[in-house]
This record gives C-alpha cells, structure tokens and sequence, in this order.
C-alpha cells in the first residue's frame, strides 16, 4: 500500500494561500495529464452508448452507458486506501458513491475507499497535498484558483443533471400585479444558503439576465438551508435558490414564479482528482473511475426511483426521509463533463467578482475526460 506526505500546518497555509490567488499568473504545473497518453482497448459492455459528443448541449441528450454490471473490475495487483471527501452524506447526489461502497463495487477493483466528510474550502489542502486523493464536489471557483495557483487538480466525472420535471432553481415572490413573464431583478434581493464563487453562479446568472437582473445587479442575503424559504415567504427576500424538495413548497402557488434552474443535460460536479491519483497512481484513478460508472449503469437508470424497495433501499443509505426522496424525480446520473462548462463557470463567477481580473483558465487545465474514456474503452 502506497503512504502519502502528510500535511503539515504550514503546507495547509501556503495551499490556502495559494487558492485565493485569483489574480496570479497561470503556470504550468508540470503534471502528467492524468490518464491520457495510455493504452485504451474496447471494453465489452460500453458501446456506442458510452460516449457522446461533449459538444452536445442537447437538453433530451441521454447520458452515457454501459450495460449493467459493466465496466468489468480489472482488480489491481496491490490494494490500495483512497479517500474521497465530500461536503455531506446526506444528500442524493452523493448517492452513487454510498451504493458503490455499499454494494462492494470499489472492493471488486482491490480499492478500500473512505467516504470523508469535509466542506471543499478544507478538503482542497489536503487534495493539493495529496493526503486525500479525492473530492466529490465541483470546480467552482476556490478550485479554479487553486490550479491558478499551480495545483495539480482536474475535473475528471460529472455527477447529474435535473430531470426536465424537476423546479429546484431560482423562485421569485410576485408583488400586486406582477406576472412571471413581467418579473424584473435588479436591485431586488435574493436569499441564497450558497455564497459568490459557486457553480449555482453560472445557471443563476441565465435565469437573471431574463429578468432584467444580474450577478452583479442583485443584492445578496447568504442564509442558512432551513432560513431561505421563511425568508422567501415573510418577505425577507425577494428571490430564493431552492433545492430539492424546497420548492415543492411554492410550486403551484400563485404568488411565486419559478424562473430557472440548473441546464438540463449539463452536470456542474463530481469527481475531481488532485495530485495522487492525477500523476502518483494513475492506475488507481481509472479503477477508482471503473467503479464508479460500473454503480452508475447498475443502479441508476433513467427512473430509478419507480423501484419502490431501491428507494428505501437508498433512504435507509443516505439517511434522507424516504417521503423526501419520493417527492422529487429521479436525478439524471450522468459522468460525461460537457464542452466549455468550465469556461461559462468561470464568465458567471468573474461577474460575481470572485475571480477578480485573472483570465479563464483553458479547459486543458481544468477537466481531463481521459479516466472515464478509458474506462469505457473509447478512442478519440
């Protein structure tokens, strides 16, 4: 089993310092990218199905897919302990990482894996440094400093995107009068459990450029997750971003208008690699990737949630109340990481001044695909 340098106070400073870097010039980090440049051979499950263009914004784009059971586990000769941090166990997103460990999947390719609960702001250091070797999160724009800075860290999977159904998005309370179509936000507030430099920029800024708001034209109340529908409703605020099962609060009320949520057919999280996994054991990082689209084509098809027993399968697993889990429609799992997200990421969160002036970064540093195509045997 390999050990890792542990991180020390004064590495876990200079790394922070490092992320908040946001004006630096960019410098090649000197990494190998990831698993590009290996052998990549067929793999028998993973067809035509298994890839589709990243180009491909399409909002009825079916994600990738194998067949069930598949990729097969190629088990590594030695066994090896990864940790893959993640800001909450309790959330439906994170379900296929429960499930995989759950159901033995990472065991199957010689990987004992640790589900670690950390907030991105702390697991960044430590991803940097390599003493975690994951993080189940999003490139948002801590991360896209971060590598700025010079860290070696890659988006590398996608995580889902909503069902067409879904109205988990940004809700406005109507005054005397005003309809949903005639909704104007400048200069009116919203309430947001979410603060500047998240992904949730970057679909908030489409839904506000609609209504004659902006990023940099609202006024924003950061919140508690149990404080921004009360405040949407007392009047505290006049907007809100509401999660999965909030909304279903206001939906159908006269007085609310919902005004869009996250794009369909794009995810904006998932796996990202640091150092370790990225250039120390590539090998692990694309069975660590097999894993995990081998949890995704078994259990998580397009309705996963019409099998009433894998509901309270995953209720009893998440530990989410399983009315909760009826109450909305099933997410759609999806690894594949779209063409240019990374850069409209960065455009929302430039607007939101949480990148100050730096300019974006190239997509050839901030996303590898090369782990998830070779775990699907597909050649570009």
């Amino acid at each position: 089993m390999r050990s890792r340098p542990r991180v020390t106070p004064a590495l876990a400073l200079a790394v922070t310092l490092l992320t908040a870097a946001a004006c630096s010039a960019p410098r090649d980090d000197g990494a190998a990218p990831g698993a590009a440049g290996r052998t990549v051979t067929p793999v028998r499950g993973c067809a035509a199905r298994s890839w589709t263009d990243p180009a491909d914004r399409s909002p009825t784009r079916a994600p990738a897919r194998c067949a069930p059971g598949t990729p097969a586990p190629h088990r590594l000769t030695t066994r090896r302990k990864l940790t893959i941090a993640t800001g909450t166990l309790s959330a439906e997103y994170v379900a296929p990482l429960e499930v995989a460990l759950d159901k033995g999947e990472f065991e199957k390719e010689g990987l004992k894996v640790t589900l670690k609960v950390l907030p991105t702001p702390d697991a960044l250091p430590l991803l940097a440094g390599g003493d975690i070797d994951a993080l189940w999160a999003a490139p948002e724009a801590a991360v896209m400093n971060g590598i700025r800075g010079g860290f070696n860290i890659r988006w590398v999977a996608g995580n889902f995107s909503p069902d067409p159904e879904s109205r988990s998005g940004l809700w406005a309370r109507l005054r005397d009068g005003e309809t949903a179509a005639g909704v104007r936000l400048a200069g009116r507030s919203l309430g947001t459990m979410i603060g500047k430099g998240s992904v949730i920029a970057y679909p908030m800024e489409r839904a506000l450029k609609r209504h004659g708001g902006g990023l940099d034209r609202i006024r924003y109340h950061q919140l508690g997750s149990a404080d921004v529908l009360t405040a949407l409703r007392n009047g505290g605020v006049d907007s809100a971003w509401l999660l999965d099962p909030v909304w279903r609060t206001v939906d159908g009320d006269p007085g609310y208008a919902f005004l869009g949520g996250q794009p369909l057919g794009e995810p904006l999280g998932g796996l990202l690699y640091g150092r370790s996994l990225l250039r120390d054991d590539v090998d692990a990082g694309v069975a660590l990737m097999r894993a995990y689209l081998r949890t995704v084509d078994t259990y998580f098809g397009a309705d996963y949630k019409s099998d009433p027993a894998f509901v309270t399968y995953l209720s009893r697993l998440t530990k989410i109340d399983e009315r909760t889990l009826r109450a909305t429609p099933s997410l759609r799992v999806d690894w594949e990481i779209r063409a240019g997200t990374t850069g409209r990421l960065q455009e929302a969160y430039a607007a939101q001044g949480a990148t100050g002036r730096a300019r974006p970064l190239p997509e050839s540093r901030t996303v590898d695909r090369s782990y998830y195509a070779e775990a699907v045997g597909h050649r570009p």
